[in-house]
């Protein structure tokens, strides 16, 4: 049963007062907005400490090539430890924030959304390799940080360049980078061999529009409307590509954007339930307890008094 079953779509204002949620970063650096761009590369050469406070990228997905030295990423509330050589796969809306020690060499690749679903489409492996944030160690034979070094560098360069053929070779370099992520992270194969290319796309497009409308309540025959796909179908794909049932899908979007909003916003339990489409604040503490096992209350007191878990991300 999805939580519309017990709430209808909320139309009530949360009121005018500014809240604080996760903050959205619309691109990185100081790349112009108003360019065609789909790519940019940069080389961050600040020498000391540097920290990010956590933040998502709602427009874009992200790489993060940690040459050398070591830091501690907050993801989605939790720490995770990273050591150069290595790559931070960060895909869109994926809350991190970013605390590197001192003198960390690192280059960060940005890819705009809907290029970044383009080159996904070449092969579904892509798609699952950008499904959650990873660190990527690049340390398991001495070339793979040297190798990884090489072709973002020439990357960067072709971004940068007007030569006949740039964009082409742009496209070339990205997807050689995104190949030798996805073989580097040594990803489940038992999935993806039974999964068929047409269930992994499905899930894929799945997965887009629960982010487009897990705040709306719409059934589930409304999703598998907008994909021209039957009920049945959706639920085969997800059954094969997800292990996960469509509606346990949407509860854990849903789930984690309560999480988000908790540990990082200072919205009250009420203001969440309604932002996320709950017109019953009490049933969205139902709801959440059921799925998490604590209600909002308890698990943000948690989150917030208790040192950050570690875990660790591949």
């Amino acid at each position: 049963m999805t939580h519309s079953a017990a709430a209808r779509h909320q139309t009530k204002s949360v009121g005018k007062a500014k809240l604080t949620s996760v903050p959205k970063v619309r691109l990185y650096g100081d790349h112009p907005e108003s360019d065609n761009w789909f790519v940019h590369v940069g080389h961050v050469t600040d020498r000391g400490r540097w920290r990010t406070e956590p933040h998502a990228h709602p427009t874009y997905g992200q790489v993060i090539f940690v040459r050398n030295g070591r830091g501690m990423m907050n993801l989605e509330g939790s720490s995770v430890p990273f050591e150069g050589p290595c790559a931070l796969l960060l895909p869109t809306e994926c809350v991190h924030g970013l605390d590197y020690e001192l003198d960390a060499d690192r280059w960060v690749m940005t890819i705009e959304v809907s290029y970044l679903a383009q080159v996904n489409a070449k092969l579904r492996e892509f798609i699952s390799l950008w499904a959650s944030p990873r660190v990527i160690p690049l340390a398991y034979s001495a070339e793979g940080g040297v190798e990884f070094h090489n072709l973002i560098k020439s990357l960067k360069q072709e971004v940068e360049s007007e030569a006949v053929g740039h964009v082409v070779a742009t496209e070339a370099l990205l997807t050689t980078i995104l190949l030798m992520l996805v073989r580097e992270t040594r990803l489940d194969q038992s999935a993806n061999e039974s999964a068929s290319r047409n269930d992994v796309r499905h899930v894929d497009r799945f997965r887009k529009l629960i982010d487009e409308h897990f705040r709306e309540n719409l059934p589930l025959q409304d999703y598998a409307s907008m994909m021209a796909v039957s009920l049945v179908q959706l639920r085969a794909a997800c059954a094969s590509a997800s292990e996960q049932s469509p509606t346990k899908m949407i509860h854990a979007r849903i789930i984690t954007e309560a999480k988000r909003n908790l540990i990082f916003g200072d919205m009250s339990v009420e203001q969440i339930a309604f932002g996320l489409g709950f017109a019953d604040a009490a049933y969205f503490t139902r709801f959440f307890r059921r799925e998490v096992g604590q209600t909002p209350s308890q698990f943000r007191i948690a989150a917030r008094q208790q040192p950050p878990q570690r875990k660790s991300v591949s």
